[in-house]
């Protein structure tokens, strides 16, 4: 997954929990109420989760960079960030947290141009997770 963006492995993960959860919630079903009798913060588990989800649909909703004048340069400056963090990383190990953080967001902003090529599908494979963990609760 290193050649991918943000946003491309956003995707990618959801959809391997999707599949995963559309093979196994049959089998699953029965196993967490039977969990819910022992444990009944399971249900809390699977409503947080469901937030979680619908946070991140919010979050990929309100991703419009259609109108950004200069996204493409933006994010080619970004992009030039990683080879310049790894160097300023050896060179500052005290300030690994930072770096960190401007990582974050530089892969954030570097991964924008793309985001209107995968949004649709992202969307798609959340609703479908979070129907799939609400058929889970009770």
């Amino acid at each position: 997954m290193a050649d991918q963006n943000l946003f491309e492995q956003l995707k990618a993960v959801l959809a391997e929990f999707k599949g995963f959860l559309d093979t196994n919630v049959p089998t699953i079903k029965p196993a967490i109420k039977a969990i819910a009798a022992l444990v009944p913060q399971v249900n809390e588990l699977l409503t947080l989760l469901v937030d979680l989800m619908t946070k991140l649909k919010t979050e990929v909703e309100h991703l419009d960079v259609s109108t950004i004048p200069g996204l493409a340069e933006a994010s080619a400056l970004t992009g030039q960030l990683p080879a310049l963090l790894e160097a300023a990383k050896k060179l500052l190990p005290n300030e690994t947290s930072a770096i960190k953080a401007i990582a974050d967001i530089a892969d954030v902003v570097t991964a924008l141009p793309s985001v209107e090529a995968v949004k649709t599908e992202i969307l798609a494979l959340i609703a479908a997770i979070v129907a799939h963990l609400n058929s889970l609760k009770g």
